[in-house]
């Protein structure tokens, strides 16, 4: 295959331009060819005519004599060859080549012109038939003259060359101009290659299309779009590096300042208060690096697009699952922690460790921000080609202010005592996002707290 977009393209022109040479060459042969037989069948034609003007009657015989003239018209310098023959109707030669005998052409007006053969040369002859009159008594005369071909030969070759040397120019000249101009026109391409190829990694400034032609434009605009994803994406993972050092910065500090407390402590009582304090921030910091490290992957799935979600999970024994973890921690609370399957399957294009984060955060945070003795409930239903997974709650609610920004990272609807990052529903919404489908929010069980639900397309 040719990889070379120049020969290609030339390929596109030099092809129907050599067809159309051959063709053109062909037809200036062909009009050459008729036009070299028109002038010798002129010659002919004249040479008959001065023969046929010499036959009359002589003593009751019809008689013959051949001027010179009559040859002398097919003076050639290709030492072209001659032949003529007079026969009357009876099949007697008055004069010329006796061998030369050509069949005459019965029905056909005179003169008539054809290509015919002798001596094992190709000749070109004219048959011209008189009728001659004497006492009431009519006789025919045929008169054949014949020449040979080297002349016409020499002609045609003479009118065809010169066309044929104008085209084959002309096809010269075209691809030379072609190769220049695809030369010329093709060098904002290379300028916008080396443009890009000698930027460095961080530079995401999108690239110039000033002063491109309207075909090359939409490839520059293909590499601005994909300049603003990385730009997109550069800017994502600054912010996540940001609030990841930010939120780790306090966790860290306070157990800073805690073993420092430690080492000044002398009462073992106090010692193990502290160390149990330690423990417990010991244990945030390590939940929040896990969720940090899951809200990564989640935005590197969605990033990577459907691609990362082929694998695919069934949401029953999943959410089952989810729910046999978390039923101790409802239970510390006294939160009645139920499930509505509908189905007996459900299966979605998510990996299980992405889906088990979804409905882990979902349940985590039902539970979380329910008081004791409350209500929290799992249910799962096919709708529409979609798996509907829904957690509701009986809590306080969501504030109508607070409502648009349960998604962003780090915000926090909850007490200041209350556990927790701010993750958890940022990364639903990211997996979910990735899986195509769609989270929303509404009032929980008997109108009080909160029904987060989430809509993912069933599997093929």
């Amino acid at each position: 295959m040719i990889h070379s977009l120049r020969v290609r393209l030339l390929l596109w022109l030099l092809v129907p331009l050599a067809a159309f040479v051959g063709i053109s060459s062909y037809a200036a042969y062909l009009s050459a060819a008729d036009t070299a037989n028109r002038v010798q069948d002129r010659a002919l034609q004249a040479s008959a005519d001065v023969i046929a003007g010499h036959i009359a009657w002589a003593d009751g015989r019809i008689t013959v004599q051949v001027p010179p003239s009559a040859l002398s018209l097919f003076d050639s310098p290709y030492g072209d060859q001659v032949f003529y023959n007079v026969v009357d109707d009876r099949g007697r030669i008055l004069a010329g080549n006796p061998r030369f005998e050509q069949p005459p052409m019965a029905g056909a007006a005179s003169p008539v012109f054809y290509s015919s053969r002798f001596q094992s040369q190709p000749v070109r002859v004219v048959q011209a038939t008189r009728t001659m009159f004497d006492s009431g008594e009519a006789r025919k005369v045929t008169v054949t003259v014949g020449q040979t071909l080297i002349g016409n030969h020499e002609l045609v070759r003479s009118l065809r060359m010169p066309a044929l040397l104008r085209e084959v120019v002309m096809l010269v000249l075209a691809v030379g101009l072609v190769m220049i101009g695809l030369t010329v026109e093709l060098s904002p391409l290379l300028r916008v290659k080396d443009e890009v190829a000698g930027r460095d990694p961080m530079d995401l400034v999108p690239v110039s299309a000033v002063d491109l032609p309207q075909e090359l434009r939409p490839i520059v605009e293909a590499i601005n779009q994909c300049i603003q994803r990385l730009n997109e994406y550069v800017r994502q993972q600054k912010r996540f590096i940001a609030d990841a050092a930010h939120q780790i910065r306090t966790p860290l500090a306070v157990l800073g300042a805690q073993l420092e407390f430690a080492a000044r402590v002398d009462d073992e009582a106090r010692l193990r208060e502290i160390l149990g304090s330690m423990e417990t921030s010991t244990q945030a910091m390590t939940n929040l690096a896990n969720k940090l490290l899951l809200l990564s992957q989640a935005e590197a799935a969605r990033s990577a697009g459907a691609g990362a979600a082929q694998q695919g999970a069934d949401l029953v024994p999943l959410v089952t699952a989810v729910l046999e973890d978390m039923v101790v921690l409802a239970q510390r609370k006294g939160i009645d922690l139920g499930a509505e399957l509908a189905v007996d399957s459900a299966r979605v294009s998510v990996n299980a460790w992405m889906m088990a984060a979804v409905v882990s955060n979902l349940v985590d945070n039902a539970i979380r921000y329910t008081p004791a003795q409350g209500q929290v409930t799992v249910a799962l239903i096919l709708e529409a080609g979609n798996a509907v997974l829904a957690v509701s709650d009986n809590g306080p609610g969501i504030p109508a202010e607070a409502r648009p920004k349960i998604f962003d990272r780090f915000y926090r609807n909850a007490l200041p005592n209350q556990e927790g990052s701010g993750l958890g529903l940022a990364i639903v919404k990211e997996i979910v996002l990735t899986a195509q489908g769609q989270v929303s929010l509404s009032p929980g069980i008997g109108g009080r707290g909160v029904t987060l639900t989430v809509r993912l397309p069933l599997a093929a």
